[in-house]
């Protein structure tokens, strides 16, 4: 499929998807197509930018040292979000979704806090605009040596 951007003598903008790049010449020479807002038939294509899938080089491949090094660095951080977090950060427990809420809506102190939402109550915070994001998970437990 071939999308030209295209535009009427009235210059109102639009877009067509075509099978093949002859298809818009042999529907326009019918009269097929047309604007959608005023039904203008004097429809030209406009100039834009090709849609082209590319290649991305890809650098190369991490070795297994390198990726488990990477992977610690990230659990690292991850670990030093969430104590700033739990540091600095009320712990309001399982009323987070309803003090979340009070805080967006102006009814409760603005702070941080952190708690516990069912992912119900998250999906329907963020459908409400409410700013939620996870916390990261507690690093695992080394066990204990005897």
């Amino acid at each position: 499929m071939i999308r030209y951007a295209l535009a009427c003598d009235a210059d109102h903008e639009f877009e067509g998807w075509f099978a093949a790049s002859s298809d818009f010449d042999e529907q326009q020479a019918q009269g097929l197509i047309e604007c959608p807002v005023c039904a203008s038939k004097a429809v030209r294509k406009q100039i834009m930018a090709p849609a082209v899938a590319g290649t991305r080089k890809k650098g190369p491949a991490l070795t297994p040292a390198q990726q488990a090094q990477n992977q610690t660095m990230m659990m690292e951080a991850m670990g030093r979000i969430r104590r700033h977090v739990e540091e600095n950060f009320d712990d309001v427990g399982d009323t987070f979704a309803r003090e979340a809420r009070a805080i967006h809506e102006g009814r409760s102190e603005d702070r941080g806090i952190y708690g516990q939402a069912t992912p119900a109550e998250v999906r329907d915070l963020v459908e409400d605009g409410v700013p939620v994001a996870p916390l990261p998970p507690e690093p695992a437990k080394k066990p204990k040596l005897n």
